[in-house]
Formats: structure tokens, sequence, C-alpha cells
């Protein structure tokens, strides 16, 4: 946008057919040069390139010969040099078969693997691995928790700082960069397995009732085991200075490399492989739980999957993604500063940025001293800031919903605890894989403006705002449960586990394993007065259970025959699951739908030389007011539906057993609801302050930085003609 105060969003000089012409300009002329508003004179008379026109007899004046002593070859090779294109290799080591790799496609590829490596280790293995890091190092909630935040707290720190420097560094080489990260911290995160020793197996607990004691007295001990604490938060650390270059720099060049229409494309492709990551790591991950942690270990023969005290080989899979995040460093550096045909792809642009009062400056943003007022400058622009908090607020209920999804379903509906995380998984991953593809490719199939991109996300959230409210109708009732919905036969009170049939048995409300008889299910075999057990069946069954009515003694004799009491939650009599994972599959779907269209609609929006500060603060407050605050928020509000709290023998509540259904429903659409409704006012709100460059008006990111180049081209040309 051209203005009296200047010339506003300045981009970096792409180079054009025409570009050995504008080299050759003379100081005089250059500016008025650089404010015509008809680019197609500059082509016209080629004749009249050998002698200089008066100003007065044509709107635009031709430009003069190159000095005779200054070679074509010479200014072409300057005017190259301003994108650095090249060829695909290392120094003066090109080899012909990587050249067929040094185009967009090849980029994205080796930016896909990377994506899916990040989304293996940090939401895939980091998470499926923390509650066996737990146990075998002692630790408490609130330190695994800690482990986890430790990522977002890493890409917060480092994203402005590297999306700023790195928007006029060596991109391929930054995420090479990235890649050295991301697999050191997946080392550094296993490294605990080969330092703590071997893991001891405690005794085994007897889950039936005894009249022995199993109880524990209130002793609290510390463990050296848990300062490993330091060492995952090392490595969470690493892993986060990985992902912070991925996903700001990496967008950001793969915006360079396409023509704009197919830019959504290209990122959306790059973003679902991101998703697609984790549910590699869960899958990889659970297959490497089912061997024993320490795999050359005899003792692992003695114990089994549904002994308590197994643990799995959780290490394995952050080595593999160690080696395999390390041999990605070769493919991105030997990547050239900028592809093949950028320079022409970038002259074929138009700015789309919004027009505001503020303008840059000519040099802005190479130094440090430009950061504070770069971030200003990015801050002021209301269309923007509207974005970021519209895609925060998403984020909020994504990553909510990504971390009690299996809880909700397996409180809902009765299932265990791994079939609920497959399904959640199942709903989830592929909904929003789906959702990132789509949206990105509606985008580049209608050529979508801005603004078009920024309306087609407001009608995707609209759409998954109104099915949000099936979380009221798809819901279940709790099942009875003796002791919290229904008393033991009669006996007892409610609100407690404790009955005259089971008050001989010295049962622990620490040790949580439901069994269900005669319809009602049980705390625990002791705590349904279980004496007796199967243990080759499965799922493990009970008998002689005095709490649970019987007509007739068994006898060991009859145990294949006949039971009292089977492991496992009883069966639900609500048909509502079906209907609730296809209504939010399809809830997943269009709210992803809108995160690429907002990722388009954000590089637009803003100056072309800021895009990747722009994104850098995006996935800023992405995490610091969606991802960080999104699983505490959502874990509050399921604690606030709790009826029933695990109470350890010092009288400290810890994990919650049993949730009131109907209450979690309406707290989960009350968040939902409420975060949908920011999330459009935002994004309807940005649309209405957007103002798009006039019409009328070349704004392309050529003729943005007219002034500039001719400019900084003239000095550039004496320096060749001095030279020469």
């Amino acid at each position: 946008m051209k203005s009296a105060k200047g010339i506003e969003n300045l981009a970096f000089v792409p180079s054009s057919p025409d570009i050995l012409r504008r080299l050759s300009a003379s100081p005089s002329e250059i500016e008025i040069s650089a404010f015509s508003s008809d680019p197609q004179k500059e082509n016209s008379q080629p004749q009249e390139l050998q002698k200089p026109q008066e100003p007065q007899k044509s709107p635009e004046p031709s430009l003069p010969s190159a000095p005779p002593n200054v070679s074509e070859e010479q200014l072409r090779s300057l005017s190259l040099s301003e994108f650095e294109e090249g060829p695909c290799g290392w120094r003066n080591f090109h080899p012909q078969c990587l050249q067929r790799f040094n185009t967009p496609r090849g980029f994205l590829l080796c930016y896909c693997l990377l994506a899916v490596t990040q989304g293996i280790v940090v939401n895939g293995l980091v998470n499926i691995s923390i509650s066996t890091i737990e146990k075998r190092y002692e630790m408490k909630s609130f330190l695994t928790g800690l482990i986890s935040s430790s990522y977002d707290i890493s890409f917060c720190l480092l994203s402005l700082f590297v999306s700023f420097f790195g928007e006029r560094g060596h991109k391929p080489r930054w995420l090479a960069f990235a890649a050295f990260m991301i697999g050191l911290g997946a080392l550094v995160f296993s490294l605990p397995q080969f330092f703590s020793g071997k893991y001891k197996l405690g005794s085994l607990f007897k889950d039936t009732c005894v009249t022995a004691s199993n109880s524990t007295s209130c002793t609290s001990s510390t463990s050296s085991l848990s300062n490993y604490l330091y060492v995952f938060i090392l490595g969470q650390l690493l892993l986060g200075a990985g992902g912070t270059p991925l996903y700001t720099l990496g967008t950001a060049f793969l915006d360079d490399s396409v023509p704009t229409h197919k830019s959504s494309l290209y990122i959306g492709t790059g973003y679902a492989m991101s998703i697609l990551g984790p549910a590699i790591g869960y899958v990889l991950g659970g297959q490497l739980l089912t061997m024993y942690i320490d795999v050359a270990v005899e003792e692992s023969t003695d114990v089994t999957e549904d002994d308590p005290r197994w643990l799995g080989a959780w290490w394995i899979g952050f080595l593999l993604s160690w080696i395999f995040a390390w041999s990605l460093i070769i493919p991105f550096s030997c990547f050239p500063k900028h592809l093949p045909g950028t320079a022409e792809i970038q002259a074929g642009k138009t700015s789309q940025a919004h027009q505001s009062n503020g303008n840059a400056d000519a040099k802005f943003g190479k130094t440090i001293k430009d950061f504070p007022a770069a971030l200003k400058n990015l801050m002021k622009n209301a269309v923007f800031m509207c974005l970021v908090l519209s895609t925060s607020s998403e984020a909020l209920i994504t990553t909510g919903f990504a971390t009690f999804l299996p809880k909700f379903i397996e409180n809902q509906f009765g299932l265990t605890s791994s079939f609920a995380a497959t399904l959640g998984g199942a709903v989830l991953i592929p909904g929003a894989a789906l959702g990132q593809i789509l949206g990105g490719f509606l985008v580049s199939k209608f050529k979508m403006t801005c603004k078009n991109a920024m309306k087609f996300a407001l009608f995707t959230s609209g759409v998954a705002f109104t099915l949000s409210f099936v979380f009221i109708y798809a819901n279940c009732e709790n099942e009875p449960f003796a002791g919290v919905s229904e008393s033991y036969n009669g006996t007892g009170e409610l609100g407690s586990l404790i009955a005259p049939c089971n008050a001989n048995c010295n049962c622990l409300r620490s040790y949580y394993y439901p069994v269900c008889g005669g319809g009602v299910q049980y705390f625990s075999p002791c705590f349904a007065g279980c004496s007796n057990t199967v243990s080759h069946r499965k799922p493990k069954v009970y008998y002689n259970c005095s709490c649970i009515e019987r007509k007739t003694e068994i006898t060991s004799t009859a145990e294949t025959l006949g039971f009292e009491a089977k492991a496992g939650k009883c069966e639900t009599h609500c048909a509502n699951l079906p209907i609730f994972l296809c209504i939010f599959f399809i809830i997943i779907i269009f709210t992803f739908m809108a995160s690429t269209p907002i990722t388009v609609s954000i590089l637009r929006c803003v100056n072309h030389r800021q895009r990747s500060l722009a994104l850098g603060i995006q996935f800023m407050f992405l995490r610091l007011l969606g991802t960080i605050p999104g699983p505490i928020i959502f874990g509050f509000t399921i604690d606030s539906t709790c009826i029933l709290w695990d109470i350890n023998d010092c009288g400290i509540k810890g994990a919650c057993w049993i949730y009131d259904n109907i209450k979690m429903a309406h707290m989960l659409v009350a968040i939902s609801v409420t975060c949908k409704v920011i999330t459009i006012f935002f994004n309807g709100f940005a649309i209405l302050l957007y103002r798009p460059p006039p019409p009328a008006t070349d704004v392309s990111f050529h003729n943005e930085n007219s002034v500039v180049t001719n400019v900084l081209a003239e000095q550039d040309l004496n320096k060749v003609v001095k030279e020469g």
C-alpha cells in the first residue's frame, strides 16, 4: 500500500523478468519508476532502453542500459542472489540425484516426516508413558503434570525469538536444527532407564477379602528416583526447542515456495501429518508397553500384564524416535535458502495485508533492536490479534478433549480405560487429520482470498458450535454402585464403602479394581466380600462374596460352572455411544477445518516480512491461553463432578473413582459453548475489521519494494562496476 507517509507492508524483494532493467536504472529515475501505477508500461518500447527520455514526455521514463563493463550474467547473478536459489546439496557437492527433490513437494515430504516424528514423541509417547513413569520413578501426579507442561513452556519462551531471527535466516537449516533438538530431546528423555538400575518388583497384592490386614501405615517416604524428574523436564525443554522452528519457520517456508492458491493445501497437509504423529505414537507406545520394562531380565516371565506390578518398556519408542529424527538432519541441510522458482512465484503474488495506520521501514526487522518494535507492530494489527485469540480459544477445548475424552467415554458408557482410549483416538485423530486436509483443499480449490478464508472458518466454527449440544442428549445415567448409589443389600450407608458384610476384610480404598455382581458394581473384590477367585479365567471371576446376595454356596469344584462376580464394570444399558461418536466425529472435522484457513489468513493479513514472527506470536498465545490452561480447566471442571474420591490411610485425597455422569456432560457443554462463542466472536470481528488493499492499486510484493529494491540494487551494481 502506497501512502503519503511511505510504503506499507514491505516484503523481501522478488526477482522478476524485468529485474535486469530495474537494476540498470539511474538514481534519478528510481523513485519515479517505483511509484508507477501501470507496470505494463515498463515492458513497452524496448528500443527506448538505449536512450533516456524526458520525464515530461511519458508517465514512466524509460530505463538506461547497464554500464558497458557490467555483463548481463553479472546482473542476473546479482538479482538471483536476493533469494539465494540454488541446487540441492552441500557447498560444491550437488549430486544430480538430489535435484529431483529440490522442489516444494520434496521439502513437504521432509517437513511431514519431521512433523510426524515430533507428534509421535511429544503427543504420543510422552502421554502414554506418563503413568508408567509415575510408578517407576515414584512421582506424584502434579510432578508428571509438570513434565507434560515443560514442552509448552519451552515453546512459549523460544517461539518469538526463533521466528523473528529465523525469518531472515536459512529456514531449511533451522529445520535441520529442529530435527537435531527433537532427536536430542527424545534421547535425553529415555536416559533415566539406563541410570536408574533394574526395576524391583514388590510383593503381590491380594485383591480378595482376607482377615490379615492389607492396609499400610501412614508413612511418608522419599525416594532418590524422583530426582530423575529434572532429566525428564530437560528432555521436554529440548523437544520444545525443536518444535518451535518446525511450526513457525517451516510453515513460512512452505508459504514462500508455492503460489498463493496452493499454500493452504501444503500447510494443511503438513498440519495433518502432525496430527497423525500422536496416533502412531499411541499405537507404538501401546505395543511397547506389552514388553517388560527390563527387556533382558528373566524376572519378566514371572509377571503378566494383568499384574498390578507390571511396567512396560516405555523407553524404546524414544530411542527409535531419536534415530529417525537425526536421520532427517541431512535432508534438511541440503536444501538451499530458497527453492528454485521462489523468486518468480513471489513476483506473481499480491499482498493482502490488512491496511492499518502503521508503516514499516525498509531496514526494519534486521537487528535485535527492532524486536520490540516488531512485536508492537503486530500487536497493533487488530485483525491478526482477533485471529490469534480465536485460535487460542479453539485450542483450549481441543486440547481439553484430547486429554479427557477417553475419561468421558469411560465413565459415561461404562467402558474399560483401554477401550475408551482406543475409541477416543479413533474419533479424534482421523477427524482432526481429515478436517485439516479438507480445510486446506477447499481454500486451495476455490482460491479463497484472505477475507473469504476467514468467512469459511467462521462457517465451520458455527457448524461445530451447533453440534456441541450433543453432550446434553448423548449422556448416560450412572449404573448402580454399592455404597455410592446403592446399598449393600439393605445394609450400610450411602456414601460409605464399608458395610457389615465387608467390615472384617481390611479393604483399601486406594486399590480400585471394579467388579460386577448381581447387576451392581463394587469398588473391588474385597469390598464385595469375595474370598475366592479363579485367576486363569478371562475375565477374572470371584465367588463366595459375602456382600452379593446368593442362593447357594459355591465350592471350588463348581468354580468353572458359576461365579458371583467378574472383573470389570457392569455392562451399561445406555445405547447412546454410537450416536455420540458419530456426531462428535463430525464436530472434530468441522473444528479442524477452520485451522488451515485461519493459519493462511494470518499469513496474508500481516506484513510479508513478519509472517514467521506472526506465527511465533500465534503459537505463544495459543499455548498461554489454550493448550496450557485447557487441560487444567477441563480437569478442574471434571473433578467438580466427582462423587467418590480415593482417600489413603493418611487421609489425603487422591484420584476420583466415580463421577456424576449427567453433571459432567452439562459442565463440558458449558465449556464447549463458551469457547465456541469466543471463537466465533473474534473470527467475525476480524472479518469486520479487515481492510484489504484497494483493488485499483498494484500492491504486489514486487511493487511494494520497488524503492528499496532499486536503491539496494544500485549500491550492489556500483560494487560490481568497481570490481569489474
